[in-house]
């Protein structure tokens, strides 16, 4: 029987690389002549939207009528210090929200949808809004259609076109290589591909005829490609806390107002300075920081998630990152390198070691037979790494190709069944003119188990396949078993499992574990968080991954004929502690998320087929392979891996802790300036014969320290040393939790007292504009120490000064020299209302703020303390 697979397979009537394609050069001239293949989305918010978004909000519309109050006062000087203040903050905000959209243009262009083109003869990856006129797409199995084309090759395309018919029954297409025209949706047996449209099976090459509005889908104005954001459970949270604080602040303004008039006699002016007092208080009290640090610390943060090689398709993803308790990966391509080899081939009781051993013609006809019962131009692998190690067999052995063998039925793999099989028609020339065609040729590769069945082996035989299986996987090789039958066109079964087949050997292909696995595994245990391998791979291979990998629990495992056997309650207690699942069929993924998910744990699964999209959809985290994922896969998703490796989930899980470490720190921030600000607001007017302390221009200044601080110094911030040591956060833990909120109003309050003392101390020997200074002097300091004591919640302050931090430094020492500004220059000190101080007054004031909240290098002791003590007894 000639078999001389790797060449025979390429007179496959469906092979795209017979085909050339449209040029590079052609292509980029339709593209400028249409346009990119893209439906409008959202717009991209200009340098006036972003603006007008500043304007309407109410700390703008505050400041606007605290100017117009000193014009009508008289104070021209004051209402245009007051104003110039409005466009720095306008300008802080305007850059922040422009970096975010930057931040926000690089995911958009990462996630952009690809096609895969013949261009120049040559299969090419391009972005979809490439995509032209003329183009040919190659077509597969998962990936969603970019345009609208007309199949012109094809092998069992069937195509789930609900998006535009409703109907999810899906349908099949048949090659057309002479149809000219698009033929409405929903049609079967038809050539005509939709733009927007899933292929569920099969493989196939369309001819481009429409693209952007051009397509169905365009016609009927669907923008696909906006991307619409959705509030996440901490803006909701934080959305619901700014709306409470308004309206307490709205409230408290009108209390200010009333009883600053009422106490100081109801004259114009004492009501003209409750005005000022009123919004001042409203200014103190609003939290507008709290949505700016939402949406810069999310959309950064993605970014910085997709430096390291994960692109972030929905936000909550990363809320949750730092709380997941259990990582679901599978083997092949995400623990290993998926660069598989062929290491050796079983043929008879003869094992040939490749590279190593001369190739005998049994080893090298498993080869071949390998090889038909691959893809004739092969994606997986696996199936490239049989393809070429057939060919070099061939090439040493010197065996000439049978050219013009055809394909002639494909059974694929199922659930079910986890074997391949191939029909192939000889060469004319190879049947007898006088007798009946040459039989078809039928070869067959898949699980060692499946072949067994299909071969009907005996007892005897298949006891003794097992164990030389067994022998293989135990070396951590991935094992396939190889068989093959001779089969009349006319006999052909419609069913793969009703063939009999002859065995013909074993392959054992290698596929080396990545260099980061172990390391990235040891360092998710020392996080507490449980790896778990979910693989379609041999029990015996996966263990030995496993134990190479460093995963804990290896020696026990669980096959998907066990899992199917068990009841959801036996496998809730057996996922406990089971940490490899083998044969496991993508289908059943979803059974082990929601095991997992009723025993509290916080899932997080990876996935990259059609089938895996139901386990991507229920995981608390879903991750899709972004190299060899399906589209159905990504889209699934909540997370994409643009390198599919083990090690970037490992330091996105890590990012997604340092992210909510340092949203905690901003939000305690904001609420400790806020205590000191709002109380020095507040106390003149209900105690009798205080000056005002604060007037709307200082608290414009302080925004300038403020808003800088929250989204720029601690964004910034590198993660805490020990923040893989300690276990996943509780995903019920709220991020303005009482603790931390009682430790930040502390913090407000020892500013408060000591610039309180401050007042007290001075204001007998000084007048009330020269203690405003001093007070607002040691508001600032205290500020300031707020911002570098809480850079980090368990280094000291000495460490903290030697952590890299360029945005500290910029904020802090811009605005020291700002206060230094204000209080000395005789210009600025008229308009903050302040009068020149001894330099001895001024450095006490200085100090005292800065040291008002060393207390807290004390709770940051004890917390480390404690937290070495738990790791300890872990």
């Amino acid at each position: 029987m000639p078999v001389s697979a790797p060449n025979a397979a390429v007179a496959c009537a469906t092979e795209p690389a017979t085909l050339s394609g449209l040029s590079a050069e052609v292509a980029r001239q339709r593209l400028a002549m249409d346009g990119p293949n893209t439906l409008r989305g959202q717009d991209r918010r200009g340098l006036f939207a972003i603006a007008w978004e500043v304007v309407r909000e109410p700390m703008f519309i505050l400041l606007v009528a605290a100017g117009v109050l000193y014009v009508v006062m008289g104070k021209p000087g004051d209402a245009a210090m007051l104003l110039g203040f409005v466009f720095v903050v306008m300008g802080i905000t305007i850059v922040q929200e422009r970096r975010t959209e930057r931040a926000l243009d690089a995911l958009r262009e990462l996630s952009s949808p690809q096609a895969t083109v013949i261009r120049d003869g040559q299969r090419q990856r391009v972005l979809a809004a490439t995509v032209v006129r003329g183009d040919w797409l190659v077509l597969a199995e998962g990936e969603r259609v970019p345009a609208d084309a007309l199949l012109r090759q094809g092998q069992n395309l069937s195509v789930d076109e609900s998006l535009l018919t409703g109907e999810s029954v899906q349908v099949g297409k048949t090659p057309s290589p002479h149809a000219t025209s698009i033929d409405p949706p929903g049609g079967d047996g038809l050539p005509s591909l939709f733009s927007g449209t899933l292929i569920i099976a099969g493989q196939g090459v369309a001819e481009v005829v429409g693209t952007a509005t051009r397509t169905e889908l365009g016609k009927i104005g669907v923008a696909l490609q906006s991307v619409q954001s959705e509030a996440t459970l901490l803006q909701r949270e934080t959305g619901r806390l700014v709306r409470i604080l308004a309206i307490v602040g709205l409230a408290l303004c009108a209390v200010v107002v009333v009883a600053y008039g009422l106490s100081r006699g109801g004259t114009m002016s004492a009501w003209r300075d409750g005005a000022l007092a009123g919004i001042a208080m409203a200014m103190a009290i609003l939290p507008e920081e709290f949505p700016v640090i939402l949406t810069i610390f999310l959309a950064l943060g993605a970014w910085r998630i997709a430096r390291s090689r994960v692109l972030t398709r929905r936000m909550p993803a990363i809320e949750t990152l730092g709380a997941a308790t259990v990582l679901c990966t599978d083997k092949t391509g995400t623990l290993t390198m998926n660069q598989m080899t062929v290491s050796a081939v079983i043929a008879g009781d003869a094992r040939t070691q490749l590279g190593r051993d001369a190739i005998s013609p049994a080893a090298r006809r498993v080869l071949e037979l390998a090889a038909l019962a691959s893809r004739p131009e092969p994606f997986d692998p696996m199936e490239r790494a049989i393809r070429q190690a057939a060919v070099a067999a061939s090439a040493t052995s010197g065996s000439t190709s049978a050219e013009g063998w055809t394909l002639v039925r494909e059974y694929p793999l199922t659930p079910a069944l986890l074997t391949v099989s191939h029909a192939w028609q000889p060469p004319p020339e190879q049947s007898n003119v006088n007798a009946s065609p040459a039989p078809l040729l039928v070869a067959s590769k898949g699980a060692p188990e499946a072949i067994i069945a299909l071969c009907h082996m005996s007892a005897d035989q298949r006891q003794t396949l097992i164990e030389k299986t067994s022998a293989l996987a135990a070396e951590g090789l991935r094992v396939l078993g190889v068989a093959h039958a001779a089969i009349a066109a006319n006999a052909l079964p419609t069913e793969q499992r009703t063939l009999a087949l002859e065995f013909a050997g074993l392959i054992a292909l290698a596929d080396p574990l990545r260099p980061g696995v172990p390391a990235a595994v040891a360092e998710c245990h020392g996080a507490g968080i449980r790896v778990l391998m979910i693989t379609g791979d041999y029990p015996t291979t996966a263990q030995a991954i496993a134990r190479q990998a460093g995963i804990a629990n290896a020696d026990d495992c669980i096959t998907g004929t066990e899992l199917t056997a068990m009841s959801d309650a036996e496998l809730a207690q057996r996922i406990r502690t089971v940490a490899v699942f083998a044969r496991v069929a993508p289908a059943q993924k979803l059974r082990l998320v929601q095991a997992l998910k009723a025993n509290g744990e916080v899932v997080a699964m990876t996935g990259d087929g059609v089938n895996d999209a139901p386990a991507l959809k229920a995981a608390h985290i879903g991750i899709a392979m972004g190299g060899r994922g399906t589209d159905v896969a990504r889209e699934s998703a909540a997370l994409v891996l643009l390198d599919d490796d083990f090690a970037a989930i490992v330091a996105a899980v890590k990012l997604g802790r340092r992210i909510f470490d340092n949203l905690k720190k901003a939000f305690a921030f904001t609420f400790a300036v806020h205590v000191p600000i709002v109380g020095l607001s507040m106390l003149p007017v209900f105690m009798p014969g205080w000056p005002l302390l604060l007037f709307p221009v200082h608290i414009v200044f302080l925004e300038l320290v403020i808003d800088p601080s929250c989204s720029l110094i601690f964004e910034a911030e590198d993660a805490e040393r020990e923040i893989m040591q300690r276990p996943p956060r509780p995903p019920q833990e709220r991020l303005f939790a009482l603790k931390n909120i009682w430790l930040s109003l502390l913090q407000g309050a020892s500013v408060l007292v000591v610039c309180v003392a401050i007042f007290h101390y001075a204001l007998p020997a000084r007048g009330e504009d020269a203690v405003r200074s001093l007070v607002f002097t040691a508001l600032v300091s205290g500020i300031l120490a707020i911002i570098v004591i809480n850079r980090s919640w368990s280094r000291n302050l000495f460490a903290i000064l030697r952590m890299p931090n360029a945005a500290q430094w910029w904020v802090v020492s811009s605005a020291a020299l700002l206060l230094a500004a204000v209080v000395m220059i005789p210009v600025t000190q008229r308009l903050f209302h302040f009068a020149p101080v001894r330099a001895t007054d001024a450095g006490i004031a200085v100090i005292v703020g800065l040291l008002c909240v060393s207390w807290f290098e004390l709770v940051k002791r004890r917390r480390s303390r404690r937290a070495l003590r738990l790791t300890n007894t872990r």
